[in-house]
């Protein structure tokens, strides 16, 4: 049991992963990783969830969930800065915690996000793939049923369309760190003034009296969801904070920064900066536009306002802008779920070759190859709505782990481990603060979001000890051979 305990908090050398991830290009500086961030973050939630959490929980005060969304998001974004600052390897939260805190408790916050990566993938890419289909429809152009659906919905096969997403997206992101920024860049910039048209035309319908009275009364749903009141805020908090979540796309790729005691700070609070601004002003815009009640069950809010504002072009122009720039999001997801996934291989807690960079590009191919084929099985076949909180579920606990880990850190820092170019202020009560509002919105999450993420857990726990553990401690016996041999 001693020998067990001393195995799972074994923690790494920060000089190995230096020394693993060299083989990478360090080709990305602060404006790529802005486009990055904002683009991953800035998603198709923009469009769509300001109106539903109006609709079903917030009512006007939608505002005030996106905002306390972004502080937790900001209190968490400042030790993910720190982290990776201080320690710029390819993986974010699963390598920082190999560090700080041990192997065992590395891989669960590495396994948490892998979820995400995974389902956020097929989730945003099915997505765009019925938007797609929605703008090609009045032209004339429909799927057949059986390609238009997975084999899991009523005479569905496969769908097609998200298929096709995934490996163009795939296709991009095999061209190289500097290739795929400049398409992200520009698609990036088009997104963003897609929704600062949106919020300059709806500014000019914007009625005074929709944000009367701005926290409705408490009442509960029919499906037992809070609306109004705080409670009803809160719950539009849990649900808003998967719109946050996607700075870490900007730290898992860490290994691949210039100057990265600068650019990573600079890159993580920027993003988030920039986008909760936008997310904030869609909301007040949305819901002043009309009554929040005329969101419910609306799937396109934003268009629809638009259209009933009379602006029908406008609100074309924003919807094809918005499919287009669902693209970036995904490219932000796949890049970090592919250097999370190759992280794990170059450890050994998952097959070597997942951890093996090519040659040629100098990217992890093996790695972009797993997670274009898992995100595609779960995208064209399975329905996945019910676990869409699972994205939130395990960003969340890999956050807290961040949060936390902020303590060991400092201890280490000039030491074994580079003094950041960044250090979290307030210091040591904001990682406490950060570590607590996770852990709150965490709570706030469904029953089924909470099982799910147990079951996820349990997964991780019977593939670290019946393979990571063995396999990652050959490979550390590897490591020492070598070293010696030179």
């Amino acid at each position: 049991m001693a020998n067990l305990f001393k195995r799972i908090n074994r923690k790494e050398d920060p000089s190995v992963y230096e020394k693993k991830d060299s083989e990478m290009v360090r080709s990305l500086t602060t404006k790529d990783f802005l486009a990055l961030g904002v683009g991953t973050i800035v998603s198709t939630a923009i469009f769509t969830l300001p109106g539903i959490v109006a609709a079903h929980n917030a009512g006007p005060a939608v505002t005030i969930s996106f905002l306390l969304a972004a502080v937790v998001a900001g209190l968490v974004a400042l030790s993910y800065a720190e982290m990776a600052s201080a320690m710029p390897f390819a993986g974010s939260a699963y390598s920082w915690i190999n560090v700080v805190l041990g192997e065992f408790w590395g891989w669960v916050a590495g396994w948490a996000l892998l979820a995400e990566y995974f389902i956020a993938v097929s989730f945003v890419a099915a997505g765009l793939s019925a938007n797609f289909r929605g703008l090609i429809a009045p032209l004339g152009i429909n799927f057949p049923t059986y390609l238009a659906n997975p084999i899991s919905s009523k005479g569905g096969l496969v769908d097609i369309c998200t298929v096709a997403i995934i490996l163009i997206v795939m296709f991009l992101i095999t061209r190289g760190d500097k290739q795929t920024s400049k398409v992200e860049n520009v698609l990036v910039i088009l997104k963003v003034l897609a929704v600062l048209v949106f919020i300059v035309v709806g500014a000019t319908a914007i009625h005074l009296g929709n944000y009367v009275p701005f926290i409705p009364a408490h009442h509960v749903n029919a499906d037992g969801t809070n609306f109004g009141g705080f409670s009803g805020i809160y719950a539009g908090v849990s649900v808003i904070f998967l719109s946050y979540i996607g700075f870490d796309s900007i730290a898992a790729n860490s290994a691949e920064a210039k100057d990265p005691q600068k650019t990573m700070p600079r890159g993580i609070i920027g993003s988030l900066v920039i986008a909760v601004t936008l997310f904030v002003a869609v909301s007040l815009v949305l819901v002043g536009m009309f009554k929040y009640t005329n969101y419910a069950n609306n799937a396109e809010p934003v268009g629809w306002a638009l259209r009933q504002a009379g602006h029908p072009l406008v609100a074309s122009g924003v919807q094809i802008i918005a499919v287009v720039g669902m693209f970036t999001a995904l490219i932000g997801m796949m890049m970090a779920g592919s250097r999370l996934i190759y992280s794990f291989g170059r450890d050994g807690m998952l097959p070597k070759f997942l951890g093996k960079v090519d040659k040629a590009r100098r990217l992890p191919l093996n790695a972009i190859i797993t997670i274009t084929v898992i995100s595609v099985l779960i995208g064209a076949l399975l329905t996945f709505n019910f676990l869409s909180q699972l994205i939130s579920a395990g960003t969340l606990i890999a956050f807290m782990f961040v949060s936390l880990g902020v303590y060991p850190l400092r201890k280490r820092e000039g030491k074994d481990i580079s003094v950041p170019g960044f250090k979290e202020p307030l210091y040591p009560i904001m990682p406490a603060l950060g570590f607590l509002a996770s852990l709150w919105v965490f709570w706030g999450l469904d029953n089924d979001a909470k099982l799910y993420a147990l079951v996820w857990f349990i997964i991780g726990m019977i593939i670290y000890f019946a393979y990571g553990m063995k396999h990652r401690a050959d490979s550390q016996k590897a490591e020492t051979k070598d070293n010696e041999d030179f």
